[in-house]
């Protein structure tokens, strides 16, 4: 457990002094810093960074030898075929980058022929080996296996030229011709054979994975975990994701309101965004339009939070309350808007389930919806929060009403109509970061209960049963489209168990 004079501070999950915090100006919290507007039309760039891959086709040319056995299985057999197959492999690549909906960055084809070919290549700067084994020396494998990358194995069967390794990648790479895996870091769902949209799929999740370890962010009111099993959640955040958290008091944001009130052009500025988000096609007005134009001042104070911490992430602690009469209003509709954006902005600071969604964002390139679940019953569960982003498929906004914040019915809320129909993905992390369940779900209803907001009956595609037994933690992700596969692939490469229901 915590001491009460500890803080999570940095990337590395590490457990200072509140006075070490203090003194030390590489970790000085945001609150040190002056207030100043962001000028207008500024904000802070998006961070979604791409996925550098580095292909290696690895062979090696046999000799005749008589009367004995001198070749493996396998194709590649002359230069000639070498030369062939490079150039197929190029065209593979082209169609990956045309065809990728993730930001990637294929480096130039290599070749090796050895473990020492193969080191070297492994020492340049990439995130993941995309290993052609067409054949040659498991030493050379291994060498690609260098720590702090990510390796994928592809083999051939019917694409092109048979590959020596579709045959012994499992018990030879893999295994080591016993039983256990023995490769760090590598399993069976590491090796893909013949399929280009296998291989999109695994780097999307890498895509992903590489976009959340070390993420800043920065924790209005501080970070904290829902209930007595999120206790230790912000040092998980950053034991197992890297999280670098940024506090901000709410003394501090206090000021920083107050400063931004007194800014004449910047209270115009947003007053005339927020008259024009309610003129627009597919939104009503359903609480005081005052509140929605104290939501446009405050968006405009988190988004220069944002630029000051050079992130695009951000999160509300104690948005039940103590924000509301600071804000004179509530966060519901700004954290919508951020969302809307491409930013992630999360209410409750509850860092057990966010990691999920800052994963989840960055495989799927849509926001994503931090909900409080219901109990399963008969194929169905409703999800709910105030806090929905409109555009849940990353372009087209939904209908909205703009009600005020259920509990304490103040403010302004956005209750968004999510599509009817519409496949879903949903991840419900646990409080200690050993094992998240998942399952795909479709919206059958957007109801209007005496609930939070934004809620969603969603038909859950898998065991209802088998669900409502493994439900763990409290807080769910939840996101338009279909990407259990590339969730459960990313949190093997953490050591995060993965159940699919």
């Amino acid at each position: 457990m915590r001491n009460p004079g500890e803080v999570h501070s940095g990337c590395c999950g590490s457990l200072i002094s509140r006075r070490q915090l203090l003194a030390s100006p590489a970790v000085a919290p945001l609150a040190a810093r002056t207030w100043a507007a962001p000028p207008e039309g500024a904000r802070q760039p998006l961070v979604r960074k791409p996925l550098r891959v580095q292909p290696v086709l690895v062979y090696q040319l046999y000799k005749r030898r008589e009367q004995t056995s001198w070749r493996p299985w396998g194709g590649l057999m002359q230069e000639r075929d070498v030369a062939a197959e490079k150039e197929r492999i190029g065209k593979e690549l082209d169609q990956m980058r045309a065809s990728a909906d993730f930001p990637l960055e294929i480096l130039g084809l290599e070749t090796a022929t050895s473990a020492a070919e193969a080191a070297a290549i492994a020492g340049r700067q990439y995130d993941v080996a995309l290993m052609y084994a067409a054949s040659g020396p498991g030493q050379a494998y291994e060498a690609m296996n260098a720590p702090g990358k990510w390796n994928i194995m592809f083999v051939r069967h019917r694409s092109g030229p048979v590959y020596l390794w579709y045959e012994i990648a499992h018990p030879r790479y893999l295994r080591k011709t016993v039983d256990e895996y023995g490769e760090p870091g590598m399993d069976w769902r590491d090796v893909v054979v013949d399929s280009i949209d296998d291989l999109l799929w695994r780097l999307r999740a890498l895509a992903g994975l590489r976009n959340t370890l070390g993420k800043r962010i920065v924790c209005v009111g501080g970070a904290s975990g829902w209930g007595k099993g999120g206790q230790q959640a912000p040092y998980l955040a950053g034991s197992v994701w890297k999280f670098d958290l940024q506090t901000v008091p709410y003394e501090e944001l206090g000021a920083r309101i107050e400063a931004a009130r007194r800014d004449e052009k910047l209270v115009s500025r947003a007053h005339a965004e927020a008259d024009r988000y309610l003129r627009q096609r597919g939104v009503r007005l359903e609480t005081d339009a005052e509140f929605v134009r104290n939501a446009f001042v405050l968006n405009e104070v988190f988004h220069a939070l944002l630029a000051e911490a050079s992130t695009d992430a951000i999160t509300i602690n104690h948005c039940m309350g103590t924000i509301m009469p600071i804000s004179r209003t509530t966060a519901c509709l700004p954290l919508s808007l951020l969302n809307d954006e491409g930013y992630l902005a999360f209410c409750e600071s509850d860092f057990v389930v966010i990691p999920s969604g800052v994963l989840l964002h960055y495989i799927s390139g849509k926001p994503v919806f931090l909900n409080d679940p219901t109990y399963p019953h008969h194929g169905v569960v409703t999800l709910a929060h105030c806090t929905a982003p409109r555009k849940m498929d990353g372009e087209r906004p939904e209908p909205v009403r703009i009600l005020t914040h259920f509990e304490s019915d103040f403010g302004a809320a956005p209750k968004v109509e999510m599509r009817k129909g519409q496949v879903v993905t949903n991840l419900i992390p646990d409080f200690r970061a050993r094992r998240w369940v998942g399952f795909e779900g479709e919206i059958i209803d957007s109801p209007f209960l005496p609930i939070c907001r934004s809620q969603i009956d969603v038909r859950i595609k898998g065991d209802c049963e088998k669900l409502a037994q493994e439900m763990q933690g409290f807080h769910w992700m939840t996101c338009y489209g279909s990407y259990l596969r590339e969730t459960g692939y990313a949190l093997k490469k953490v050591g995060i168990d993965w159940l699919v229901v």
